[in-house]
């Protein structure tokens, strides 16, 4: 195994000053224990604790008992340890890609919780050709990358994930190990062949199919005035600007659900904005068939904006029973009875396009 690659990407990428912790996903396997005993010796060296992070999924009879050994491993070598459970009934369909949310949730939440911006997990170059081979057969899961912004929103806002084994391979970590006299945990999961990954790891799949996005990006590269959506968002590529924002298609689908806010109350809606509700309550809901009922001047700057993005714009319904849509106010935002809101796609954005490469603690 090449150590010298795997410090160099900590080093990169994790501010050596900061007293944060540094959050690793732990699940008693040999990566993620290799990961685990590399971050602790990065760690050690630059005074910074780190937080081992183990999910129950509570999908196999035997769960509760691994997360214990995960845990009890994780702290005997100097890691201050949590495990998290997923609980609540499991979908009957879509379960691999239900509990990789709920997994990313998971681990994002309580990072967050602990003051941690950055999550590391053990991900190999082997997992990269198995990603590729679980694609094949028709699963969602992408390529992990180096350094990306956590998969789930709202859960994963402001947490990036760091994987400085990717390329590694799986039988160098092992051999590693071996050397150090260590001992690691192996899930029957991995050798199911009703398992995607399972499969995956016995290499007799096809290659991965294109991506809608990839064709996206293809037509904005190549200049052309289109309008288009994906993934709930409208793209309108003009001659000197592209603009995306909500499709308001969502919004005549009932797609926008209202969130409803106690006094001094913290929700996000729709993914886009965080809104504090100060001393009183609100409810936030798409501006949809609101705005007649705006200020007049909260109605002059709704005509500023595109036509196509005001529906799916935040109102704020007060207590007073007023409608406000702070959202038109500029950077500050502020809103009536003390209530706060801020918007999060434009730092979604810059972690998406990689304008974020270290980690950044507030």
């Amino acid at each position: 195994m090449r150590l010298g690659e795997v410090s160099a990407a900590l080093d990169r990428r994790l501010d050596p000053h900061s007293a944060a912790p540094v959050a690793v996903g732990f699940s008693g396997g040999g990566d993620s224990l290799a990961l685990l005993l590399l971050t602790l010796d990065w760690a050690r060296a630059h005074g910074r604790p780190v937080l081992s992070l183990t999910v129950d999924h509570q999908l196999q009879p035997d769960s509760a008992a691994w997360t214990r050994e995960a845990v009890a491993a994780a702290q005997a070598r100097g890691a201050r340890a949590l495990a998290l459970v997923w609980t609540g009934e499991k979908p009957t369909t879509g379960l691999p890609a239900a509990a990789r949310r709920a997994r990313h949730a998971l681990l994002a939440e309580a990072a967050r919780a602990a003051g941690a911006r950055v999550l590391l997990l053990g991900h190999t170059a082997d997992d990269i050709a198995e990603a590729a081979v679980m694609r094949a057969e028709g699963s969602t899961v992408s390529d992990p990358r180096d350094w990306s912004p956590s998969p789930v929103w709202p859960e994963g806002r402001g947490i990036f994930l760091l994987r400085p084994l990717l390329d590694q391979r799986r039988a160098e970590l092992r051999a590693w190990l071996r050397a150090r006299g260590e001992t690691w945990l192996d899930d029957p999961a991995n050798d199911d062949p009703r398992s995607a990954r399972a499969r995956a790891r016995r290499g007799t799949e096809r290659p991965p199919r294109g991506e809608r996005l990839q064709r996206l990006m293809a037509r904005l590269r190549s200049g052309e005035v289109f309008t288009a959506t994906l993934a709930g968002a409208r793209i309108e590529a003009a001659a000197d600007a592209v603009r995306v924002f909500r499709d308001a298609g969502e919004t005549a689908r009932g797609g926008l659900a209202d969130l409803a806010l106690a006094p001094g109350q913290t929700g996000v809606w729709d993914g886009r904005y965080e809104i504090f509700a100060g001393g009183a309550p609100v409810t936030v809901r798409a501006l949809k068939g609101l705005a007649s009922s705006l200020s007049k001047a909260d109605q002059a700057a709704l005509r500023t904006a595109p036509v196509a993005a005001r529906p799916a714009l935040p109102a704020l319904v007060l207590a007073s029973g007023a409608v406000t849509c702070p959202a038109l106010g500029g950077p500050a935002l502020a809103g009536a009875d003390g209530v706060r809101i801020r918007p999060l796609f434009l730092d979604r954005f810059r972690a998406a396009t990689g304008l974020i490469d270290q980690e950044c603690v507030t």
